[in-house]
């Protein structure tokens, strides 16, 4: 049962959806505008590179809160709760707490099920899950958006390397399981975002003047 309270747990975090919350105090539906991503990266093409920061400090604070909350109430071991190293349970309170979270950043109950594509919430579930992992996984990242400015290509590279990394370290196999099927979810919510890295048409990360003005652009 630990599994399923571990998620309902981190779907609560992750229902604080950040870039919709700040967008309103800005008087703006961030879904309307922009891409229609209520996620960091929007937050920046349509409000500035500032709360654009603060979406990203959010969305990864709260994946962090929910993991840690989940492994002290269940005992289980992760980055930052290394006082259970040897638990019975291991990371998979943290690991379900992660993708509860993540879920409630994609689907908020209250705002229609349409929330972000859960980028930034992943990095903090990799750091949580495994830091040495999720180090190799950064540097990666870093270098590709350093030579693309591409924030779905970064993205969607993280999400390969890291369940693959978990992997070839032999971890856990029910936490590989569920990172692969995130992955895999995180793909179909890219799928507009992959027609237009392919067709060379992807936006660049960075603060966009006229996204604020413009309707939601075709996903």
């Amino acid at each position: 049962m630990f599994r399923l309270y571990s998620l309902l747990i981190g779907y609560l975090f992750g229902c604080f959806q950040s870039a919709y919350i700040i967008g309103r105090l800005k008087g703006i539906d961030i879904r309307e505008h922009g891409s229609g991503n209520a996620g960091f990266t929007n937050t920046t093409r349509v409000l500035g590179k500032d709360l654009g920061y603060l979406v990203f400090f959010l969305d990864t604070f709260k994946v962090l809160l929910a993991c840690i909350t989940a492994s002290l109430v269940f005992q289980g071991d992760s980055t930052f709760t290394h006082g259970f190293a040897g638990s019975p349970v291991g990371v998979l309170p943290c690991a379900y707490a992660g993708i509860g979270a993540i879920l409630g950043h994609i689907f908020p109950f209250y705002l229609g099920f349409r929330g972000g594509k859960g980028i930034a919430s992943s990095l903090a579930l990799m750091l949580c899950i495994n830091w040495k992992v999720a180090l190799i996984t950064y540097i990666v990242g870093i270098t590709i958006v350093l030579l693309t400015k591409i924030i779905s290509l970064t993205s969607l590279v993280m999400l390969a390397i890291y369940p693959i990394t978990l992997i070839i370290v032999g971890f856990d196999r029910e936490v590989v399981a569920l990172i692969i099927a995130f992955s895999v979810l995180t793909y179909i919510k890219h799928i507009p975002n992959i027609k237009r890295l392919l067709n060379g048409t992807e936006s660049k990360f960075g603060y966009d003047k006229n996204a604020k003005d413009n309707s939601v652009q075709n996903q």
